[in-house]
């Protein structure tokens, strides 16, 4: 396992069938039914799919660059990156898009690559604000632009189903490094190019 702020040792797949099973009879239902017999199985390969960025390094998917880029010195704007994470504190889904842009330094990434650092910092035990910095700080740490910025705009299930259990609330995070942040149109330009969200970080 890769990119994991401690070391851990993964059970096995065994043990986590075990856990998905105790999960079923602590909810109170039977693992034995007819319904449940394939369900541990199905829960533990959708969790492989859920948290398959723990397995990325989200640098080497940006070290690939290319320098025939003519001069070209303004904002590249991935938008509208649609992702699936889950919430750290509760596992519910966190669904939404984000908003990737840089100033070139003389080199360009292909902007799929910018699309799977998002998808493999979604893919992990999350929240927003967290990922938000990181897509940004790994974007600003491997191609050394002028400057990155990220918006992030998300539901959070663990709000919406449960807790206060508010609908049709949207959150929105951002993180501007660099020309972004120091210099306002630059900003103002790149928050005219994806709507102009109201951020609530940076």
């Amino acid at each position: 396992m890769s990119n994991t702020e401690n070391t851990v040792i993964r059970p096995t797949r065994e043990e986590a069938l075990s856990a998905v099973e105790t999960l079923l009879r602590w909810a109170g239902d039977n693992p034995s039914r007819e319904g449940l017999l394939g369900t541990p199985d199905r829960v533990v390969r959708s969790y492989q799919e859920f948290f398959a960025g723990y397995d990325v390094d989200p640098n080497e998917l940006l070290e690939r660059t290319f320098e025939e880029v003519e001069g070209y010195d303004e904002i590249v704007l991935l938008r509208d990156i649609r992702f699936e994470s889950h919430c750290e504190h509760h596992m519910a889904p966190i669904i939404g898009k984000a908003h990737v842009a840089y100033l070139p330094n003389n080199r360009v990434v292909g902007i799929s690559k910018l699309a799977r650092v998002v998808e493999a910092y979604a893919k992990r035990l999350q929240i927003q604000e967290k990922m938000t910095a990181q897509i940004a700080n790994a974007i600003n740490d491997v191609l050394q632009p002028k400057g990155v910025a990220v918006v992030i705009e998300a539901a959070h299930q663990c709000m919406t189903t449960r807790g206060v259990h508010k609908s049709g609330v949207t959150m929105v995070t951002s993180r501007m490094l660099g020309l972004f942040r120091t210099n306002p149109s630059t900003r103002r330009e790149f928050l005219s190019l994806i709507g102009n969200p109201s951020s609530s970080a940076s």
